[in-house]
């Protein structure tokens, strides 16, 4: 396993995770995903192995529609670096272009049907 380090574009939102390498991402196709256009891990995190590191004023949390699904991003820069996901609460994926060393451009890129989804 290999020790990964993100953060957010302000470094006020910081996490770590260990994980194989990194090889592929998912890009979302529901409203909010599509528009912000990230890529997000294909690997999915438990509470225990995602280790933030931020103080509970710096993020914000987004819901939608069924408000299951957790997204936090920074208050202070805005980017989003990790989602709490809607199929398997208290799990997450991370923003993949969060991730330092990782060249999202690199990595095979997936679909996933999250406009279909419920």
């Amino acid at each position: 396993m290999k020790k990964f380090q993100g953060s957010c574009h302000c470094g006020e939102v910081s996490f770590s995770f260990q994980e194989e390498e990194i090889t592929s991402g998912l890009r979302c196709t529901c409203s909010y995903c599509e528009r912000r256009g990230s890529a997000v891990s294909k690997f999915i995190l438990s509470k225990d192995d995602l280790i933030v590191n931020v103080a509970f004023s710096n993020l914000s949390l987004y819901q939608f529609d069924t408000k299951i699904a957790k997204h936090y991003f920074c208050n202070k820069c805005g980017i989003h670096p990790f989602v709490e996901t809607l199929r398997d609460p208290g799990k997450f994926r991370v923003n993949l272009g969060c991730i330092d060393g990782i060249d999202v451009d690199k990595l095979e890129i997936d679909i996933f049907d999250g406009k279909n989804l419920l």
